[in-house]
């Protein structure tokens, strides 16, 4: 069944889930830590709605191809379309925050960049995209002020903060929007802090946001 976006109060969304349209290397310790150049412009990428699921029901990824790496991401919820946005038109479309996994088979991915050939497989597969329900947003918050954690067993392991960003989130969405339309029920992630790593089979995940969203989630064994 398609993951259905959700409003943490309760209030309904009448959209159902578009695509998840991503970004790479949006933080400068993060780009470092993979040994990968600071981009000048926005690495963007998509992941189909097939690869979302609901985190807070246990993550089953595929472990049997590989070292599967956890990236925590903010991620926001487009209410209206956009095409070609100026970045107020950009902030102006986002409705709802939330917190995402960009799950990435990084041996797989790995191997498909030595040979220089696209790594959809390592990034869009089933459940390659766990995904909460979203803070619901009345008024353009200061993105800026925004701050994220994942834990691991107890242990922060990554912690993001909006004013950190490469491209902040207006310029970010309004150049995706250059490169595909953005419609109700789409999805954005916005790059991952500096601390990714394997994710660990049984572990249980704690992540947080600024506003108030707290999820737990398990990994299978």
């Amino acid at each position: 069944m398609r993951f259905v976006p959700q409003f943490t109060d309760g209030q309904a969304f009448s959209h159902e889930l578009g695509k998840v349209v991503c970004v790479g290397r949006n933080y400068v310790d993060h780009a470092k830590e993979l040994d990968n150049p600071i981009p000048s412009e926005p690495l963007l990428f998509i992941k189909p709605a097939t690869s979302v699921v609901d985190i807070q029901q246990p993550l089953s990824p595929p472990f049997s191809r590989g070292e599967v790496h956890y990236e925590v991401e903010l991620a926001l919820l487009v209410g209206k379309t956009i095409c070609d946005a100026t970045p107020d038109e950009a902030s102006a479309a986002i409705i709802g925050l939330g917190l995402a996994l960009d799950l990435t088979l990084r041996d797989v991915q790995m191997q498909l960049k030595e040979k220089g050939h696209p790594w959809e497989i390592a990034k869009a597969f089933d459940g390659a995209c766990p995904l909460s329900s979203f803070l619901p947003l009345n008024r353009v918050p200061n993105w800026n002020a925004l701050a994220f954690t994942l834990e691991i067993d107890g242990e922060e392991r990554q912690h993001g903060e909006g004013a950190d960003m490469i491209f902040t989130i207006p310029t970010l969405v309004a150049e995706m929007s250059r490169h595909f339309t953005l419609e109700p029920g789409d999805v954005i992630l916005t790059g991952t802090p500096s601390g990714v790593g394997e994710l660990p089979r049984g572990a249980t995940l704690r992540l947080t946001l600024t506003g108030g969203l707290d999820v737990t989630t398990t990994v299978v064994e």
